[in-house]
């Protein structure tokens, strides 16, 4: 078997575990791979594709992790609007009660909301500022 096959084998089983554990930096690893291929294609011997391949595939992979670090980190799902539609959202409060919660009418439902701790409450609108559970935590708004 020619050694630029099994360059190639090596990396579609680097991309099929790839598909099954759902880690990027194993596609890293076959981008390597398949310059490894690539080079044996052309003739380079055994000891230039191990290189070859360790080269691009640990670029590769040093690279994507630079880029991982430099995005944004994700915001929780219990604060992020893109996760839940409910942030954002007014609420009327009539009345808060003596244990710090508030009854509210939300999407045709009755909901409690309840306000962040040091927070004197009052009546008025009011923002969802985050999911604790199922209640609202709202702020003024």
């Amino acid at each position: 078997m020619a050694e630029s096959t099994i360059w190639w084998l090596l990396a579609g089983g680097a991309v099929a575990i790839e598909l099954a554990t759902g880690t990027f930096y194993l596609l890293m690893l076959a981008l390597g791979m398949g310059a490894a291929a690539l080079a044996a294609h052309l003739g380079a011997g055994l000891s230039a594709q191990i290189v070859i391949a360790a080269v691009v595939g640990g670029v590769s992979v040093a690279l994507w992790h630079l880029k991982r670090l430099r995005l944004p980190t994700e915001l929780r799902a219990e604060i992020n609007p893109n996760v839940n539609l409910d942030i954002g959202e007014t609420v009327q409060i009539s009345a808060w009660n003596l244990d710090g919660t508030a009854d509210v009418q939300y999407r045709g439902a009755r909901w409690t909301a309840i306000h962040r701790p040091g927070v004197v409450p009052s009546a008025g609108p009011h923002r969802v500022s985050e999911m604790v559970g199922n209640r609202l935590l709202v702020d003024k708004a």
